[in-house]
């Protein structure tokens, strides 16, 4: 993928990124969230690419009773949404490796579209790029997630991972631009031939979406409520009404004629 800049501003940063090409998996969005009814609603207006859920995500929408919740609401969506991709997140407190694999390997085994997430380090700071390996020698999609940087998307690219999650609404906190860090990041794996998809994690406004994109994210991750801005907008409900008032001299006719 080649980049074709736009502009720059008078500081010299990034200011509007273009594709010459676009590829299948770019402009993809992902929905946050382990509703049910919510991705129902998203996948039938045809928006919906994949689902992404960790174990925040799934307390916070009342998936809870224990693993067997979990299990059971992973392979309800994973159905629903078949065959885009659902990821399902791995947890070990002690960052135990074993159990992390162990974890993968069950979750990838509840359906041929999820992909399993595993966090790039333990809470030690410890990295999980040895488990992000051997789950990709298995032919088992990861999804390496809770990245803030640069330099982890690429060494977790490097160790295999199919997706690389960055928190872009965090990095943003930190005081960096996430669209400069985004484009440094597409540019990065392009030129390093690395395959990995950037998935455009933690938006905070409508806006996200968008720039996120065009900065050169593959995907974005959006929650429900961020996505409904993004379609609903006063002056289109206006100018619908207009058309609408402006066809009723028609509209009568062409319903009797159906009847």
């Amino acid at each position: 993928m080649r980049f074709k800049e736009i502009g720059r501003n008078a500081m010299g940063n990034f200011s509007y990124t273009e594709y010459a090409v676009a590829k299948p998996e770019d402009g993809l969005l992902f929905l946050d969230t382990a509703k049910l009814p919510e991705i129902e609603k998203y996948l039938k207006l045809g928006l919906l690419d994949g689902v992404t859920t960790n174990p925040t995500i799934m307390k916070k929408d009342g998936v809870v009773g224990g693993f067997s919740a979990i299990k059971e609401r992973t392979i309800e969506i994973a159905k629903m949404i078949h065959p885009r991709p659902l990821s399902v997140e791995t947890a070990s407190p002690e960052g135990n490796k074993q159990e992390l694999i162990d974890q993968a390997r069950e979750f990838s085994s509840w359906g041929t579209n999820i992909n399993v997430k595993v966090t790039f380090t333990t809470q030690k700071g410890e990295p999980n790029t040895d488990i992000i390996a051997q789950l990709t020698k298995e032919k088992i999609f990861v999804n390496a997630t809770a990245m803030m940087s640069i330099s982890q998307c690429f060494l977790a690219a490097k160790a295999g991972a199919k997706f690389v999650s960055i928190f872009l609404g965090r990095v943003a906190n930190m005081g960096y631009d996430p669209r400069e860090e985004t484009k440094k990041l597409r540019q990065l794996l392009d030129r390093t031939g690395l395959s990995a998809q950037i998935i455009a994690a933690s938006s905070r406004e409508a806006f996200n979406v968008i720039e996120w994109f065009l900065a050169g994210a593959h995907i974005v991750t959006v929650t429900p409520d961020l996505l409904k801005p993004c379609i609903d907008h006063p002056y289109t409900r206006e100018t619908v009404a207009m058309f609408d008032g402006d066809a009723l001299n028609w509209l009568q006719e062409w319903r009797n004629q159906t009847i």
